[in-house]
């Protein structure tokens, strides 16, 4: 009796490696953040002042142990009333720029600063996730057109 030859169960794919890339901003050139008033004033620099009251949108502030700026990113656009934030983009950017601590901030539209149940949560779950990596989340803040308010000058963070 001959022998049949089997043809693989599986085939033999090729992947591509992953790669990351990543170049430190050079030292002398980037701002620190030393307190909430210059993370607002930074943001404020980076976002488009004729939106702020139109609807919300959340950004993440990346910052390197020495709390020196090495990025800001809007994250999403909401509604009127809420922004829905994918908290594992937020990691996604932290990993890849290599940052070793977040500032967080989203707009109410309303002009209300009081944080709302949800952005509470989120802020908690942000801080706890955040761990896992070894970054800290420093601040979340609430930006309106004519103020703002900081999760970690008010303890709730």
């Amino acid at each position: 009796m001959k022998a049949k030859l089997l043809k693989p169960l599986l085939e033999v794919s090729t992947f591509n490696e992953i790669e990351i890339y990543y170049k430190r901003p050079i030292f002398n050139q980037n701002r620190i953040v030393k307190n909430s008033k210059d993370s607002e004033r930074l943001l404020r620099a980076f976002i488009d002042d004729k939106r702020i009251d139109y609807k919300e949108f959340f950004w993440v502030m990346l910052l390197s142990n020495a709390n020196q700026v090495i990025g800001i990113s809007e994250i999403a656009m909401g509604n009127t009333s809420s922004v829905p934030v994918n908290i594992k983009e937020i990691h996604q950017l932290t990993l890849l720029a290599n940052a070793s601590a977040i500032i967080v901030a989203h707009n109410h539209p309303s002009g209300k600063l009081s944080p709302s149940e949800s952005d509470k949560s989120l802020t908690k779950k942000l801080k706890n996730t955040s761990k896992l990596f070894d970054v800290t989340l420093l601040d979340h803040l609430i930006l309106t057109s004519e103020d703002f308010i900081s999760f970690s000058d008010n303890h709730w963070i």
